[in-house]
């Protein structure tokens, strides 16, 4: 896709790389400049382009200037069509990196999988640099409206940004326009707007307030929300919807609720009195008057004076509370869940302990407080990925001598004086700070899984944790590890291969290219790189002018692989699939498809087991009865390819859509069983329907509904049936 900057330049942009895809837009890297992205509308209209001159004219202050952050992705420049109409189709805006959603913070189970050094002060600090954010929006007069956990991202070292700011309420005071916002997440909506349409309302500083307040409380009470409880009524428990709308907060003051606290939440008075207060304005006293509730500067000052008085636990110094507690509640917290500590030790990340499974409570202890002096401010198209290249080593089960306590407990001092260097280091940077109002603050990253130095880390460490984030599809962190591990050593080809695996799930087609040669001009016997490159050409293919080119390269590489090792089935699968496509445009349509079936009953042949293989063979043959003369035996061939993929894997929703296809072609051109045929055909597309309702997966949803609609349209005597069904996959 092309479209032109509206800046001086009027430079032309080719957007090939598409980085995400939402309801209203597609996001896009722009290959001229890697700190940005491009949003591009779907169906833009005029408003879009009236809202975004708007915000353009007037940017917030971005709080974190100083600091080199983004807290407000605000957009930059706005992007035209490129056929000359002038008309505004989407926008620039700064690409943010190595962040995750704040849900991946405040939910203790994923915190302690991805980042187990953020504690207790990371979190006030997050909470602390949110309301920062909001009150540099509220100061130019901008309203978020759809406040909630997706739209905000936060680094490991407790910074925040705001993201699809196009979204928010602004208001044009030349023109005298509001430029609603129309969505809106029921957890965080105030009780003055529960189910109303947010497209008929101004939203105004008092909204964004009661959505703020819960975020803070989710931050600081392990995800759990200010109206979540046990309800003690005889019916059912009430929605969140509800509960807000009755004003029942779990911890109310002034009146009885029937909800009395989860077992699970972190205990109320733990909070520090002042955050308390606060609660309760929002909750309960601005419950009937929303200019009660707390601003964004007020949350910003009284976090800061929380953060202030933390003091350290003697027992574990990743454990900060408040000085008004008599002992640590996250040593009784780890007990009453089992050992599950929130904020483990280092020496528990050390060896790995806060991964191992749940643990029979110990005998109690008291943590006696040691306090610590104030902190001052401081600083595809198949649905395919490339295949994934294994540990060259496998780790062994820590044995429990003397030498690895003796590890440990030297491991555990080395942390104790890097957390004390750091907290000096914090103290030292006060002066260099700017002092804005709205300034966030970030503290001193640490190394995730090991504090030395960057020195004393091996090519293999980053290669291993390279291969933890792809796991967890963290793909940003991943190209980051293993970068880091070719640096150490430029040699080794697995590195450049599951870094290209990376770019590849990250649609960076053209990288992975890049990482693929590398590695084969390490080693040009590595199969996988030929297979994955390979594909990396076929998917290339959709943006470039000459498609027929990069089939033949992929292709190319597949023959490369296969004749490296004839037994490596995915070399066959994906060759298939390269010439089933390119039999859809070939004048030897019929002889690719040919070819297309071949190499996917080799694979077949190569495992038995293999779902995936079955599928495409039968989604070929599906293809292909279209120049046989037996149509009806390429149908039923293709059905028997199908159920056999289906008995291997019952959860492939794919390959319930394309069989119910069949039965249903089956059906119109009049074979035996032409009722069962249509039978077959509805219960095939609705259990695909269901499937992928269940995965979001919208766009198969949606194809699987029409399918539904054109049996109905069909045959009439299954209308009543189809509709039953249609209500119930909508539920």
């Amino acid at each position: 896709m092309q479209v032109l900057r509206c800046s001086p330049k009027r430079e032309i942009l080719d957007l090939t790389v598409n980085l995400g895809r939402g309801g209203e837009a597609c996001v896009y890297a722009v290959p001229s400049d890697e700190n940005l992205v491009a949003k591009i509308y779907h169906k833009p209209v005029i408003t879009h382009a009236e809202k975004l001159q708007a915000m353009l004219a007037k940017p917030p202050e971005n709080p974190t200037a100083n600091l080199g952050h983004i807290s407000i992705a605000w957009p930059l420049e706005l992007l035209q069509a490129a056929d000359g109409s002038g008309s505004i189709i989407g926008f620039l805006m700064p690409r943010i990196r190595g962040m995750r959603p704040i849900m991946d913070f405040y939910n203790p189970g994923t915190r302690r999988q991805n980042c187990p050094l953020f504690n207790y002060q990371y979190l006030l600090r997050t909470a602390r640099n949110l309301a920062a954010a909001f009150a540099a929006l509220h100061a130019s007069q901008y309203c978020i409206g759809d406040v909630n956990e997706s739209n905000i991202l936060v680094s490991d070292t407790a910074l925040v940004t705001l993201v699809d700011t196009d979204s928010f309420q602004v208001r044009d005071s030349e023109q005298n326009i509001v430029y609603r916002c129309s969505v809106g997440k029921a957890e965080y909506t105030p009780p003055e707007l529960q189910n109303k349409t947010f497209a008929q309302y101004d939203r105004d500083s008092s909204h964004d307030l009661f959505g703020l307040a819960v975020l803070i409380f989710q931050l600081l009470m392990e995800g759990t929300h200010p109206f979540s409880g046990i309800f003690q009524g005889v019916f059912d428990p009430p929605a969140y919807e509800a509960r807000i709308i009755d004003g029942h907060f779990t911890y109310c003051r002034k009146r009885q609720v029937p909800y009395q606290p989860t077992p699970i939440a972190p205990p109320w008075e733990m909070l520090h009195p002042s955050l308390r207060d606060l609660f309760v304005r929002c909750f309960e006293d601005g419950h009937h008057n929303p200019q009660l509730r707390p601003s964004a500067q007020t949350w910003l000052s009284a976090i800061a004076a929380a953060e202030e008085s933390l003091v350290t636990c003697s027992v574990n110094p990743q454990h900060f509370y408040d000085h008004h507690l008599k002992q640590c509640p996250w040593c009784e917290r780890s007990l009453r869940l089992g050992g599950r500590d929130p904020f483990p030790s280092l020496e528990a990340i050390a060896s790995k302990e806060h991964l191992q499974p749940r643990r029979k409570p110990k005998k109690r202890h008291t943590a006696t407080p040691r306090f610590r002096k104030p902190v001052t401010v401081g600083s595809s198209l198949h649905h395919w990925q490339p295949v994934f290249t294994q540990n060259f080593y496998a780790s062994q089960p820590p044995k429990n001598s003397n030498k690895s306590r003796l590890y440990k407990i030297m491991f555990c001092f080395l942390g104790f004086g890097l957390l004390g260097y750091l907290d000096v280091m914090i103290k030292f940077t006060r002066p260099f700070v700017s002092q804005n109002p709205y300034t966030q603050q970030t503290l001193m990253s640490r190394q995730e899984n090991n504090p030395l130095s960057d020195e004393n880390i091996t090519f293999t460490d980053y290669y291993e944790r390279g291969n933890t984030d792809y796991q967890k599809r963290d793909y940003e962190r991943a190209i980051e590890n293993f970068s880091q591990g070719i640096k150490k050593n430029p040699n080794y080809a697995k590195l450049f291969i599951n870094r290209g695996n990376a770019r590849y799930n990250m649609n960076d087609f053209e990288g992975a290219l890049a990482d693929y040669n590398q590695a084969l001009k390490i080693n040009p016997q590595e199969v996988k790189a030929l297979v994955n490159r390979g594909n990396a050409h076929y998917m290339l293919a959709d943006y470039s002018n000459d498609p027929e080119q990069e089939y033949k390269k992929a292709i190319s590489n597949f023959n490369t692989a296969i004749s490296l090792n004839s037994q490596d089935t995915e070399a066959y699968i994906r060759r298939g699939i390269v010439r089933s496509q390119i039999a859809k445009y070939s004048h030897s349509s019929q002889q690719e498809y040919q070819k297309s079936i071949a190499d996917f009953t080799q694979a077949i042949k190569l495992n038995l087991s293999n779902a995936e293989a079955y599928f495409q063979r039968g989604l070929a043959r599906y293809q292909f009865a279209q120049y046989s003369s037996n149509y009806a035996q390429e149908y039923k061939q293709a059905i028997t390819d199908f159920t056999e993929a289906i008995n291997i894997n019952p959860h492939m929703a794919k390959v319930y859509l394309k069989r119910g296809m069949v039965y249903y072609e089956l059906a119109q051109y009049g074979e035996s069983k032409v009722k069962e045929n249509h039978a077959q055909a509805i219960e095939d597309l609705e259990k695909s329907a269901q499937m992928y309702l269940a995965q979001e997966d919208m766009d198969n949803y949606q194809q699987a509904l029409s399918n539904i609609c054109v049996i109905v349209s069909n045959k009439c005597d299954t209308i009543f049936q189809s509709s039953s069904i249609l209500e119930q996959i909508h539920q």
